[in-house]
């Protein structure tokens, strides 16, 4: 009996790069893909002597990023890097290497992956949770990379429900250790939907003193530019939402990719002709504020009337007071 004939993509023509991104939704969350994807960590999660197997997923896709590759334009055919002895000159397989860590010129410690392996730390296998805080305790710039942490199996998952609807019920985020790619990080865990979200966490040492930017002193605003400011900023005002962020030039080089593969010349554009500069700021203000789209309009237009009969009256009494 023959086979059912499966329908596929290519049998209508070529499949444009476009043709693989959504619009915010990833065809994965439909297709099942999400459930087949593998864990990048499994271990167990613990509150005091409360125990559940576990596994982390990453939260975030990068499939839809454009990669090229390195290409020899006389024959079209990609580039293989190759590893070389940096003193011979001679090549040698990925499989023969170690790692080294330099404690002098051209002096290394060397050790193979069984001797790195055998740096085991309880947060290898097991995050365990030292306390409980508020997230908004945490500044913004400590959180890192966020990941979905599920049940394991059926075994504990009792116990996983328990601590997320503890953590939800009391508003609290959880903090714990978890070695990752062969760093020991600190994390943060939440309830989300129906499982937890865990975020890694930057340590005190890797962020960056703001005095080395912000080292000067910011001038006072004029108190009737700030007022302005605020209007633009009300006017601007929107919920936010993800799905209106769009790459737009990723979505640009995906239409070169596309112009190119149809054999299209591409032509540099012309450069586009630069704004006027103004250089005036409150002229600035105004012009952004009479500027701005939408309903607030005529209130700005209205502002910006009553902003010019002050002006004459303020001077009135400037002079007054003199």
């Amino acid at each position: 009996m023959a086979k059912p004939r499966r329908s596929s993509s290519r049998a209508n023509g070529h499949k444009s790069p476009r043709a693989s991104r959504g619009d915010g939704q990833h065809d994965g969350q439909h297709d099942g893909r999400y459930r087949a994807v593998r864990p990048t960590w499994e271990g167990h999660l613990r509150l005091s002597l409360v125990t559940c197997p576990v596994a982390l997923y990453t939260a975030t896709e990068s499939a839809a990023d454009v990669h090229f590759h390195l290409i020899n334009p006389k024959t079209h055919n990609r580039i293989r890097m190759q590893t070389v002895d940096a003193g011979t000159g001679k090549p040698v397989e990925r499989s023969e290497l170690v790692r080294g860590f330099e404690i002098g010129k051209n002096r290394y410690v060397l050790f193979d992956k069984q001797e790195l392996d055998a740096v085991k730390l309880e947060s290898t296998r097991t995050i365990d949770i030292t306390e409980f805080v508020d997230a908004a305790a945490i500044d913004r710039i400590y959180w890192d990379q966020p990941y979905y942490l599920a049940p394991s199996g059926r075994t504990g998952i009792e116990a996983y429900a328990v601590i997320r609807a503890a953590m939800q019920e009391q508003s609290r985020v959880a903090l714990g250790r978890l070695v990752l790619h062969q760093r020991e990080r600190m994390c943060a865990l939440e309830p989300r939907e129906h499982g937890m979200l865990l975020t890694t966490l930057r340590t005190h040492d890797e962020i960056r003193s703001s005095a080395e930017i912000f080292g000067h002193t910011v001038p006072r605003p004029d108190p009737r530019m700030l007022e302005i400011a605020e209007k633009i900023i009300e006017q601007q005002e929107a919920a936010f939402d993800p799905s209106q962020f769009k790459d737009r030039y990723e979505d640009a080089l995906r239409e070169l990719i596309e112009r190119k593969a149809k054999g299209e010349d591409i032509v540099t554009g012309e450069e586009p002709e630069p704004e006027e500069k103004v250089v005036d700021l409150m002229e600035a203000l105004q012009r952004s504020l009479k500027g701005s789209a939408g309903p607030s309009r005529d209130k700005a237009d209205r502002f910006l009337e009553a902003h010019a009969r002050r002006k004459p009256a303020a001077k009135k009494r400037a002079r007054r007071a003199a």
